[in-house]
């Protein structure tokens, strides 16, 4: 381990030179992919001096027990090695797993995408908690936002489909496991009968592709403008600021209506048909990347689930790992890192059952 962060800090400090060359400067492209790297790696470098701080102090603290004569002295020694062995472990373990391999894609932004499935109106007002659990879960998250782009309103009240755009640090790495089939149990309001139906609704965390990512031609898009119907006022309704992009070769459409401006609609409309035909082209190559969006939405049946909200028995499962928790009321308040925790502690198991790490 130590020989292959010693090989990361050359990499770090290659970079870091490299940041400061003009012809690298004047190359957004260039200059971004690095400080992206930049980012990555720092990260490794900070935690691997903590660990070889550690490491010093253990061997005083050893040196300090076998050769000092002064009782007093040997005990402070062997009190800080008892506080020092615990944190070496916890920090062998944190660099074991910020040596893994890494998605590519974990510092992206998302377009999150939620739809209603099966269930009727149940299931677009089950489409509405799980953007509200979302809102609560982003708002608690340092330095992340979440912006609206598109959204179809559902005459019960929640939403027949919701698209928003996620900005911040490690968004994909996070959300990409919340892409599939959500399943809730639950009595209606409309049920007179206290009867307990099942509806689902599904979710979509794709990469939100940077240009360098995907290049588009912008003759091979059709561009339709129209009245917004959505939030935001009166004048929103006046003037065609709403945009329909559709990328002819591809047939992909994407629209935004959620800015007053019809060029700020014209770029979130970019962005979501960009990250889409970057979706398009990665399940080309690879069908089994986790994050690829239609085999982890499925067809939004009942039965394609990776998730059930038990209102009944106040219970929450995530059925890929095997993993329940009882106290829904606080997960649906946006307390889903146990969660992502978990799979992601349960991917990493995977990645070095694999031989990957």
């Amino acid at each position: 381990m130590v020989q292959q962060l010693e090989a990361i800090r050359e990499r770090f400090n290659e970079v870091s030179q490299q940041m400061t060359m003009p012809e690298v400067v004047s190359d957004m492209t260039k200059f971004t992919k690095l400080s992206k790297e930049y980012k990555d790696l720092d990260k490794i470098v900070k935690k691997y001096d903590k660990y070889l701080e550690v490491i010093s102090n253990l061997n005083g603290a050893k040196e300090l027990i076998s050769t000092e004569k002064d009782a007093e002295m040997r005990e402070l020694a062997k009190a800080e090695l008892e506080e020092l062995e615990p944190e070496k472990e916890q920090l062998e373990a944190s660099l074991k797993e910020l040596l893994l391999p890494k998605d590519p894609n974990d510092s992206k932004n998302v377009i999150l995408e939620i739809r209603a499935g099966t269930g009727g109106d149940e299931a677009s007002i089950f489409a509405g908690d799980l953007f509200r659990m979302y809102q609560r879960f982003i708002e608690k998250q340092d330095g992340w936002r979440m912006s609206v782009m598109e959204v179809s309103n559902s005459s019960s009240g929640g939403f027949k489909e919701i698209i928003t755009q996620v900005e911040g640090e490690d968004v994909y790495g996070k959300l990409k496991f919340e892409s599939g089939v959500h399943r809730v149990q639950r009595v209606p309001a409309t049920e007179s009968q206290g009867r307990v139906h099942t509806s689902a609704a599904s979710v979509a965390a794709m990469p939100e592709a940077d240009e360098f990512d995907v290049q588009i031609n912008m003759h091979d898009i059709r561009v339709d403008t129209y009245n917004s119907s959505g939030a935001g006022g009166q004048s929103v309704n006046t003037t065609y600021s709403a945009v329909r992009m559709t990328h002819i070769p591809t047939g992909l459409v994407a629209a935004c209506q959620d800015e007053r401006s019809q060029i700020k609609n014209r770029a979130k409309a970019l962005s979501v048909l960009r990250s889409r035909i970057y979706e398009m082209e990665r399940k080309k190559y690879d069908d089994a990347i986790a994050s690829e969006r239609k085999s982890l939405v499925g067809s939004g049946d009942r039965s394609d689930k990776i998730r059930t909200y038990n209102y009944p028995q106040g219970r929450v499962t995530d059925h890929r790992i095997g993993f329940s928790v009882y106290n829904l009321p606080t997960v649906m308040d946006g307390e889903i890192g146990e969660f992502i925790q978990k799979l992601r502690i349960a991917e990493n198991a995977e990645k070095m059952k694999d031989g990957t790490m």
